[in-house]
């Protein structure tokens, strides 16, 4: 070392000793294997479980099941039903068209007699409503011919008319007149004094001394007139009728209204010498 090189002041510069060398880092230890999947993939399993339970159930799904539930238990049923009541199962074919044999003609048998019974109803149902009608039309028509005829008794609504004839000036055609006076009103039944007048009835005789059909009758003259009453009277008594006619003979005519006239004077049944019935 050179004068040159030295420090200045005189005192001598430390001696600087070379450092040793510096050994290499550690490696790192190895960071812990992280588990599969990650944190996102055990996020993702709570929010599914979160959705998943508790479970939310709408009202149309709760109705789908409710009915997928009947209608499983109704297959099941009828499953159960039909291995239950399948009697027939083991049968051979020989049997079971055997079977259905006898079905087929005990059907066509029942319908048969179906049929047959229907048309015995149908037959005895018109048979006896034509008989039940046709004798009760019978009946009617008597009725009304033998009240005609004068040959039945009969009873009804009408009037009394009661003719006194104190000065016997009545003469046989006033009593005419009256019956025909009547019978324009609507007389179905006259009875005069016990006789019955029927359409070829006649009065005869002479004042005081009448006569119907044949039969003597004396005053008072009472007519029993079975009719409407309402009908009855009024003919009688119109201007210039029966009523007046008689009142002018010094006679008195009275008539009285009843709801039930009985004309009871029957005639004997007279069978026709040459007229007959054309349906016949």
């Amino acid at each position: 070392m050179n004068s040159d090189d030295r420090p200045q002041g005189g005192s001598p510069e430390p001696r600087r000793e070379p450092l040793p060398p510096m050994a290499p880092p550690a490696p790192a230890a190895p960071a812990a294997a992280a588990p599969p999947g990650g944190p996102d993939q055990e996020s993702g399993r709570r929010r599914l479980g979160a959705a998943l339970w508790p479970p939310r159930v709408t009202r149309a799904q709760l109705i789908v099941a409710v009915l997928l539930f009947v209608l499983g238990l109704g297959l099941a049923i009828q499953v159960r039903s039909n291995s239950d009541d399948s009697a027939l199962r083991g049968a051979r074919q020989e049997d079971l068209v055997r079977i259905l044999d006898e079905l087929d003609n005990r059907t066509q048998r029942l319908q048969d007699e179906k049929q047959r019974l229907e048309e015995q109803r149908t037959e005895l149902e018109n048979s006896s409503d034509q008989a039940e009608e046709a004798r009760k039309q019978t009946l009617q028509k008597e009725q009304q011919l033998g009240i005609l005829a004068g040959t039945v008794a009969a009873q009804g609504p009408g009037i009394t008319l009661t003719i006194a004839d104190p000065s016997g000036t009545v003469e046989p055609d006033m009593l005419l007149d009256t019956i025909q006076e009547l019978r324009a009103a609507g007389a179905e039944a006259i009875q005069v004094n016990g006789a019955r007048v029927v359409a070829n009835s006649y009065f005869s005789g002479t004042a005081g001394d009448v006569e119907v059909d044949g039969r003597g009758i004396s005053a008072p003259y009472t007519f029993k007139v079975i009719g409407k009453p309402q009908d009855l009277e009024p003919a009688l008594n119109i201007p210039g009728g029966v009523v007046q006619t008689l009142e002018k003979e010094q006679a008195t005519a009275t008539v009285v209204r009843s709801e039930k006239i009985v004309v009871d004077a029957l005639r004997p049944a007279e069978r026709p010498d040459y007229a007959r019935s054309s349906s016949q």
